[in-house]
């Protein structure tokens, strides 16, 4: 006979597949718009190159692959990269529309694991890891085969174990690395901050950001209570494992208004879907759907009670115990980070990150500079030189342009430009790059921007200032969203002749890319 509809997770299952494979497609669409120029053969870190040089430093091409897995191992081409990215998001929306099996998921995993493997920088956030091992866990969630909405058989119950303990490692990583890292966490004051600082606040953090203290004291509370006491309850009683699901699932949709986050919120919500059952969800599902997931469950039942198929279901289940006492193995490694005074967050501990240690926001700085790219046609520089700025997709520029409202999404080197402007350019490389295709009008970097203050032609110098930026109170007389102070140049102006320049890209073996052709002439 079948389970009772408490004990059974055929909506469960349906739910995180459909909820993974939206992630999955933004994550592979921010892949081919971006990928040929952030890791082509002339994007601002090719992947080429980097492959190049871990074959160098490993002495082979095989070392290389298994230290880090790629299919792009294979070729590194515009057009592989290309072809694996919309094959990517075109499986994932078959999984978005309901179709799912193993081998499908196994190739959505594999392929995003090869962008992640000779992504650089741009892949190096913890939500990539965090999306492998979720995929990872997906694969064992699904029939070999069957990729039916509602398959016959359930899903296996170490799988919705697995994902259990996916979300409690999540959340529990994250409030840790809070309470040990900054003393706003503590004080409670690390929200007065948040919604600025944060690396692209989206139209409503600045609603956020002039909210009161209290305001502020309650989300703080509110985070700690669903990052350091729901996660123990994801294993409870069903009541407690209830409401701590939807305590954390209600925590992201709020992060989801508060910026643009990338996929990290809708993705953190696919583990604590597993606290759900289908008596829960049914409640919240149309019935057209529960009817079918019923129909699957009676189907189920004849075919066990006739003696017809059992088997398969044994096999099944076996085999994701199995993949469930190797993730308790290699979970050995983040227990023990997490239970470490010296926590790390976002970090893996295999090589195909199947087990890892989460976290976000450790420290919340309490002002927000921002790099802002400049260039002039000018042919000298003097003190009467006007720059005009370059605009990326989201990031602050312009004090009167709007934060854009991006997530899931994620315009990678917007990311990264937040995190130089805590550093230096010896830190980020890859903006002096940057500079030197900006100078040649390169059409692949341009269209990582929203502006091109040149279009006729390339500017003769670019510099990046410096600036510090605040909200504008709502409501100010000139329309502008921010308030910026300028604090200097995080870059000096630099032109496409400079010997320095010339020097810097080709010690890093850019020469050649197209960014900076020496004795090229000007357009």
């Amino acid at each position: 006979m079948s389970r009772p509809a408490a004990a059974s997770y055929r909506l469960t299952r349906f739910v995180v597949l459909r909820l993974l494979g939206f992630v999955y497609f933004f994550a592979f669409l921010s892949a081919a718009l971006q990928i040929v120029p952030l890791i082509g053969a002339d994007g601002l870190l090719p992947a080429r190159s980097w492959l190049a040089r871990v074959t160098a430093q490993l002495g082979s091409s095989g070392a290389g692959f298994l230290r880090v897995p790629s299919l792009f191992w294979i070729d590194a081409s515009d057009g592989t990269l290309l072809l694996a990215a919309w094959v990517g998001a075109g499986l994932s929306l078959v999984v978005l529309c309901g179709y799912a099996n193993a081998l499908v998921m196994a190739a959505l995993w594999a392929l995003y694991f090869s962008f992640v493997s000779v992504g650089q920088d741009w892949y190096g956030y913890g939500w990539e890891i965090q999306l492998l091992e979720t995929g990872a866990v997906a694969v064992f969630l699904c029939p070999l085969l069957d990729g039916r909405p509602f398959p016959r058989r359930p899903p296996p119950f170490a799988a919705i174990l697995l994902l259990r303990w996916l979300a409690f490692r999540i959340y529990l990583g994250a409030g840790l690395i809070k309470i040990r890292g900054d003393a706003c966490w503590r004080d409670l004051t690390c929200l007065v901050h948040h919604y600025e600082t944060q690396p692209i606040p989206n139209p409503v953090s600045r609603f956020y950001h002039f909210m009161p203290l209290w305001f502020h004291q309650g989300g703080v509370l509110y985070n700690h209570l669903c990052e350091l006491v729901c996660p123990w309850f994801v294993f409870g009683p069903r009541l407690l494992r209830l409401t701590a699901g939807s305590l954390m699932v209600v925590f992201q949709c709020i992060l989801i208004t508060s910026g643009n986050l990338s996929f990290l919120n809708y993705l953190t919500i696919v583990p604590c879907l597993a606290a759900f059952d289908d008596a829960f969800l049914r409640r919240l599902l149309p019935r057209c759907v529960t009817r079918r997931a019923d129909a699957a469950a009676a189907a189920h039942a004849t075919a066990v009670d006739a003696a017809t198929g059992p088997a398969a279901g044994r096999v099944h289940e076996g085999i994701a115990w199995a993949y469930a006492a190797l993730v308790a193995i290699l979970s050995l490694g983040p227990v023990g980070n997490l239970l470490s005074s010296r926590q790390i967050m976002n970090t893996s501990f295999d090589r195909l990150h199947l087990v890892n240690t989460y976290g976000a926001f450790g420290s919340v700085g309490e002002e927000r500079r921002e790099i802002v790219f400049e260039g002039t046609g000018d042919a000298a520089v003097t003190a009467a030189t006007v720059w005009q700025e370059y605009d990326f997709w989201c990031k602050p520029g312009t004090p009167t342009r709007r934060p854009c409202l991006i997530a899931p999404f994620q315009p990678r080197l917007d990311w990264q430009i937040w995190f130089a402007a805590m550093s230096s350019p010896e830190r980020y490389p890859w903006t002096l790059h940057l500079v030197a295709k900006l100078l040649r009008n390169d059409p692949g970097t341009l269209s990582l921007l929203s502006t091109n203050p040149f279009p006729d032609r390339p500017p003769r110098f670019i510099r990046a200032a410096f600036y510090r930026y605040r909200f504008a109170p709502p409501g100010e007389p000139d329309g502008a969203w921010w308030r910026r102070t300028y604090l200097g140049e995080w870059l000096p102006p630099l032109s496409d002749d400079d010997a320095r320049l010339r020097r810097f890209l080709e010690a890093y073996g850019w020469q050649g890319t197209g960014a900076l052709r020496p004795g090229a002439a000007r357009p």
